[in-house]
């Protein structure tokens, strides 16, 4: 179709061009009005258009929001919160005081600590010049020439506070001294001298407790960013890759997963995070791992998994979040850490096998590359455990044949009933 566009311009006639009147056309073929043909190609381009700017606002605006829940986090950190919990069990939390004090963090840590020495300081500042006052040790009761006091040279507060100190850290400077004439101020030294032992043992106690916690060791394992779904022997497996950063190894060590997901009982009932055990291996098995270099470990989707009915195009509609974790000994402190992370449904790459890491060097070492550690590679792969278990079985059928229980077997007597 087309269109006709006239223009005319009527010039006047003092103008110095020759002419005084012009006329100027332009025809626009299938460009204000294109052909039908054209129409569902600019309607795809145009819905292409409107989702990647739909995909990008919500990327840049509600990306934070739109994020799945997760139960326990990439670094391990568990995701939940309690509440309406009674007063009663609050005051557990009290009588398992060494457990609170140890799950502190460490600003309110060491407020405790500064707090417990200064508060004991200052109250037995406080008892020490109460003696004084009493036994009217202080000049401004002007005592004579021949007064014996409690505690030598406390003259006020500060006194009485400088001695506490010396008393409770066993600094004993010889300058403030308890006498013998007090028996309040020698039964007073006695009880700061115990308590004083008691609040340094537990508070170093729990100071050195809290450094040499294998929690921090386990910061030292890491897992690869993605998990990946690919064939490994034959079986489609689902891969994950584990590191340990440190030459020292965790003795006895053990891998194992759980499948958390919302699940329906026959009966109604809806269980949130219903956990599905999921079995880790390496070739050698899932316990005592030589873990001198990182490690693939994989689980075996077979008709037993969670996975198996799932396919390349249904991963990424999953609600599910695979936990999965390493228990060991630590083998310079002996004692025990666990390392967790999880995976949620967009972080399981189906298709795809991780990079090589580990590589032999010129000089006979073995290299470690971790710029490779979480690099994934596209693999043939079948998009479901389904169709690949469904073709190895007709790959053993064809093999050995079909059996027809029908087929009867009769032998026929051949006559020749032609004469010459």
């Amino acid at each position: 179709m087309s269109m006709r566009l006239v223009l005319g311009a009527h010039l006047s006639s003092k103008t110095s061009l020759p002419w005084t009147h012009a006329a100027i056309s332009w025809e626009l073929d299938n460009v204000l009005m294109p052909s039908p043909r054209i129409w569902p190609q600019i309607r795809v381009l145009t819905e292409s258009m409107f989702k990647r700017l739909r995909k990008w606002v919500v990327t840049r605006f509600f990306g934070h929001s739109r994020q799945r829940a997760r139960l326990v986090s990439k670094d391990g950190r568990c995701n939940i919160e309690f509440g309406n919990v009674e007063a009663q069990s609050r005051f557990i939390f009290f009588v398992d005081i060494w457990t609170t004090v140890l799950d502190l963090k460490w600003r309110y840590k060491m407020t405790i600590f500064i707090t417990a020495f200064l508060g004991s300081w200052f109250f037995f500042g406080l008892l020490w010049y109460a003696v004084a006052y009493i036994h009217k040790d202080l000049p401004e009761f002007h005592p004579s020439a021949n007064h014996t006091p409690c505690v030598e040279n406390i003259n006020g507060l500060t006194a009485a506070f400088l001695f506490s100190l010396e008393t409770q850290v066993t600094i004993g400077y010889g300058f403030r001294c308890v006498t013998e004439q007090c028996a309040t101020a020698i039964f007073l030294l006695i009880f700061q001298s115990i308590l004083g032992v008691m609040i340094n043992s537990f508070m170093c106690g729990a100071i050195l407790a809290k450094i040499s916690r294998p929690k921090k060791r386990a910061k030292t394992i890491t897992f690869s960013k993605n998990a990946v779904i690919s064939k490994r022997g034959g079986k489609l497996c689902l891969l994950i890759r584990v590191a340990n950063l440190r030459k020292s190894l965790l003795i006895g060590s053990h891998i194992y997963g759980k499948l958390l997901k919302t699940t329906v009982t026959p009966e109604g009932e809806t269980i949130i995070l219903d956990q599905i055990n999921i079995n880790f291996v390496v070739d050698a098995g899932n316990e005592n791992l030589f873990f001198i270099s990182p490690l693939t470990i994989y689980h075996v989707i077979d008709h037993n998994s969670p996975f198996f009915h799932m396919a390349a195009e249904t991963l990424i509609q999953q609600d599910f979040e695979l936990v999965v974790f390493l228990d060991g000994t630590v083998e310079s402190t002996s004692a025990t850490c666990q390392v967790r992370t999880s995976y949620v449904p967009e972080e399981v790459l189906w298709g795809y096998r991780f990079a090589p890491i580990v590589s032999k060097t010129k000089e006979g070492k073995y290299r470690v590359d971790f710029h490779n550690f979480s690099k994934t590679v596209e693999v043939a792969t079948p998009h479901c455990a389904m169709c690949l278990y469904n073709e190895k079985d007709a790959r053993a059928r064809m093999k050995g044949g079909y059996d027809n229980p029908n087929f009867i077997l009769s032998e026929v007597n051949e006559t020749d009933d032609t004469k010459m």
